[in-house]
């Protein structure tokens, strides 16, 4: 029965079920997907028509249970508990169907409607894994739908199924357990008072409070009486004497003996003959020698191919652009009419034959290693190297995503359960390079020096990650935890995911950054016609001029690059009075090395600053800010030094 205007259903899965992918193919281009576990921090949600019902449909990070153990899954726990979804969409990965099902029934103890979306069933049959779905329906008492998301493949029937559970009430299925277990649940759900904050059900909360360590809400914490708590502790004992085993060992072995059954009689799994390609490339990535020179091939093979796209159609892009600008300029002369044009015209024109060329290679690459499960291999590989800088492993997976953006990389330390861990990180992923800075690196130092060059960077960069890393954990004394990383099946990736992922990140673009380099560089053109820019010029000479041995012109840039990293790339050439093929008659190739290492180290962009300022707190914020400035400064002058500037 349908309880509001625009019902709430919920897709929760476990990380790398596919989750996202099904989300994005309800409701659009709304969720990133990644075969990348963890992506989804917070939840997205979309409002579609389905039979004339329009649903508010919500994605949740993924979960392995109900009994949160990181902040995304806290987040879903929430969510479920305290919003109450009408539908339930529980979306399973049928290659590990045993493992997969005890989320499943968790959530059918809560008595929720519910629809299973049996996804990635195109995996499962190359495991060999066959799923009888009537009968897998029959032991579940849901209905189950076989899905392949990422081909589109049952996404409808999923979204009717939810409709149709929607508007017909269900008997909730139960579940059970061993008599001794259920014998012990059972004396403790009488002892429950009617007026206590249930969670879902009687049942499922008796469930909670007997398997969980602690309680995760405070209102089910302040109304345990004494009388209850003590009923509590004793069934807790009972399961402990007789099981010789925690309270939540107890009920966690049944879930995972319930599953396994359920599975066992569902499904048959077949054999085949040797190791599929897939499985000896695996082998290979995997390999604990042999890894590691596939990782540096891969990162190699990333570099080069950006680069071997980016600078051909940027060259042929900047002919037409120059061309535009020395007619207005024969044209116009140099009015103030003249210096916004021009100023317009860069920002739109550096935007299309600077940044986009290498920018979109970029974002199709790193979605198709995400994609192709790789990443988290890659994270894997380098769990070894996190701990010599004293960190957690799972930092990796915010590290990784920083190469894309830094944003999203500080929002994904969520992930990460020590303070500690969360602070250290979310001050190194600042000195990541980051999509916009590898864009300046590539433009500037790989178009004018050569790629071999630009790598070279990129290594004194990783480098110089792992030197602050240590010293920052010099000051936490406390040891840092193995990894447990979730590694999904390596698979061909969707080519119609990577393109819908690429389309994500470019429209982003093309929304915040691109506006920024318009008005920038609009901002700057009217500066320099009324000699505003001199004054700013004149202010930070001493840093460009005296520090950096930079012409006194670039100190403008400087500004602007706290707003977006690409800004100081177009606004350097505007602030010169150059043409890009031309850049090398007013600087040096040494200068363009003190000046790229300054704009990629010097003050994290005002959008990143912004969300660690959010995340962490303002302190933290403050300190990244005095930290990259004062490293981007100690390593500009080290280049100075070195090139003897």
């Amino acid at each position: 029965m349908i309880k509001s205007k625009f019902p709430d259903i919920v897709f929760i899965g476990q990380p790398n079920s596919g989750k996202s992918t099904l989300f994005n193919a309800v409701a659009g281009l709304k969720a990133e997907t990644s075969n990348f576990p963890g992506t989804t921090v917070k939840h997205s949600h979309s409002k579609v028509r389905i039979k004339g019902q329009v649903l508010n449909i919500i994605d949740l990070p993924g979960s392995y249970s109900l009994n949160p153990s990181d902040a995304a899954e806290k987040v879903s726990l929430r969510h479920i508990f305290l919003e109450k979804p009408e539908v339930i969409i529980n979306v399973v990965d049928a290659s590990i169907l045993g493992r997969s099902l005890e989320l499943t029934l968790e959530l059918i103890e809560m008595g929720y409607p519910m629809v299973v979306a049996l996804n990635m069933m195109d995996l499962a049959e190359k495991k060999g894994v066959r799923i009888d779905i009537p009968k897998l329906e029959k032991l579940l008492g849901v209905e189950v739908i076989p899905t392949i998301a990422s081909h589109g493949r049952g996404v409808k029937e999923v979204l009717d199924k939810a409709v149709e559970v929607l508007e017909k009430p269900q008997t909730a299925p139960s579940i059970r357990w061993s008599k001794d277990v259920e014998d012990r649940i059972q004396e403790f759900e009488e002892q429950i008072p009617l007026d206590f904050p249930m969670v879902a059900n009687k049942r499922f909360s008796a469930v909670k409070m007997i398997e969980a360590g602690k309680l995760y809400f405070d209102q089910m914490l302040k109304s345990l009486n004494p009388a209850l708590k003590k009923s509590l502790d004793g069934t807790r004992k009972k399961l402990e004497k007789s099981h010789s085993a925690p309270a939540y060992e107890v009920i966690a072995a049944e879930r995972h003996h319930a599953a396994m059954k359920i599975f066992e009689e569902s499904s048959e799994v077949k054999r085949g003959g040797g190791a599929s390609f897939l499985e000896k490339v695996d082998d290979l990535i995997m390999h604990p020698v042999m890894g590691y020179f596939v990782l540096l091939a891969v990162f190699l093979g990333f570099f080069f191919i950006i680069f071997q796209v980016g600078s051909p159609v940027e060259e042929l892009l900047l002919n037409p652009l120059n061309n535009l600008r020395d007619f207005l300029s024969l044209n116009i002369g140099g009015g103030l009419f003249y210096y916004i044009l021009d100023g317009f015209i860069q920002g739109v024109g550096g935007g299309i034959a600077i940044v986009l060329p290498y920018f979109i290679p970029l974002l199709f690459l790193m979605s198709l290693l995400e994609d192709a499960g790789y990443l988290a291999r890659a994270g894997f590989l380098m769990d070894t190297f996190m701990h010599k800088i004293g960190l957690h492993g799972k930092s990796v997976s915010p590290f990784i995503l920083g190469f894309g953006c830094n944003v999203p990389a500080i929002v994904s330390t969520r992930i990460l359960e020590s303070k500690r861990d969360k602070i250290i990180t979310s001050l190194l992923i600042p000195f990541i390079p980051c999509s916009a800075r590898t864009t300046v690196i590539l433009a500037l130092v790989a178009f004018y020096l050569g790629p071999l060059w630009a790598l070279g960077f990129y290594v004194v960069n990783i480098f110089l990650v792992g030197v602050i890393g240590r010293l920052l954990t010099l000051f936490f004394k406390m040891p840092s935890p193995g990894l447990i990383l979730e590694i999904p099946s390596l698979k061909f990736p969707s080519l119609k995911n990577i393109a819908q992922k690429t389309y994500i990140h470019l429209r982003s673009f093309v929304k915040f950054a691109w506006p920024l380099l318009i008005v920038g560089s609009v901002i700057l053109g009217l500066m320099q016609y009324f000699r505003l820019d001199q004054g700013v010029n004149l202010i930070l000479a001493p840093l460009v001029e005296n520090g950096l041995g930079l012409p006194r012109e670039l100190g403008v840039t400087l500004v602007f690059g706290f707003l977006r990293k690409e800004l100081s790339l177009i606004m350097m050439l505007q602030a010169l009075g150059v043409e890009y093929q031309n850049l090398l008659t007013m600087v040096t190739q040494q200068q363009l090395v003190v000046f790229t290492v300054f704009i990629n180290f010097f003050i994290p962009c005002l959008s990143t600053v912004a969300i660690i300022w959010k995340e962490i707190g303002k302190k933290i914020a403050f300190l990244s800010i005095v930290l990259n400035t004062g490293v981007a400064v100690l390593l500009s002058l080290v280049v100075r030094l070195l090139f003897g500037i």
